[in-house]
């Protein structure tokens, strides 16, 4: 884990267990100075500052837990094309808090697979809308012609290049990730913060 990383990681938990940085900073036998620097990212704590900082905030900021870090990003990343929430969400809720990258590639994960969701549920609605609407402009008895024949053919293609779109992001974000390069999902609405 990076220094910024870290830092943030530490701000994230001490605000989670509503600790000021001076509480922090007493229970960890240091400066209030340090901890600040730390969450800053100014600094990389010593083993002893690393060691009661896990024990205080309750999560392992050691490098013993992020042995198969990089097995497990791949399962993160390539699982998102073959499921849509509920594989990721598995993976990330087990491992979230061994590893801090896991935790964030996770929640990225998540808000791009919620969002797909999102779409595909629109682009349901939507074709199973507008087909009615036309049918009944048109009227039962008549004949739909071109249009109609292009509203029959159409919902299967925003669907299938969804799904195209997917399964390419979940393959460069799992290459991404196992060569250790920055992760990004496009179109991802942050619903897991």
């Amino acid at each position: 884990m990076n220094q910024p990383d870290l830092g943030m990681k530490i701000t994230e938990l001490r605000q989670q267990k509503g600790l000021t940085q001076e509480k922090l900073a007493e229970y960890c036998d240091v400066s209030a100075r340090t901890i600040q620097r730390i969450e800053s990212g100014e600094v990389e704590p010593r083993s002893f500052t690393r060691n009661s900082l896990s024990n205080i905030l309750e999560f392992d900021f050691g490098r013993e837990n992020t042995n198969n870090e990089h097995l497990w990003l791949a399962l993160l990343h390539s699982s998102s094309a073959i499921s849509f929430v509920f594989i990721p969400l598995l993976l990330w809720s087990w491992k979230r808090d061994q590893s801090y990258k896991i935790d964030q590639q996770g929640r990225q994960v998540l808000n791009f697979q919620i969002t797909i969701m999102l779409l595909l549920f629109a682009f349901a609605l939507m074709f199973m809308i507008v087909p009615s609407v036309w049918m009944m402009i048109q009227g039962m008895d008549g004949d739909a012609g071109l249009l109609g024949d292009i509203f029959t053919l159409l919902p299967p293609l925003p669907i299938l290049f969804l799904a195209l779109f997917t399964t390419y992001q979940a393959v460069v974000n799992t290459v991404r990730a196992l060569s250790e390069k920055p992760i990004h999902y496009p179109l991802s609405i942050p619903f897991v913060k």
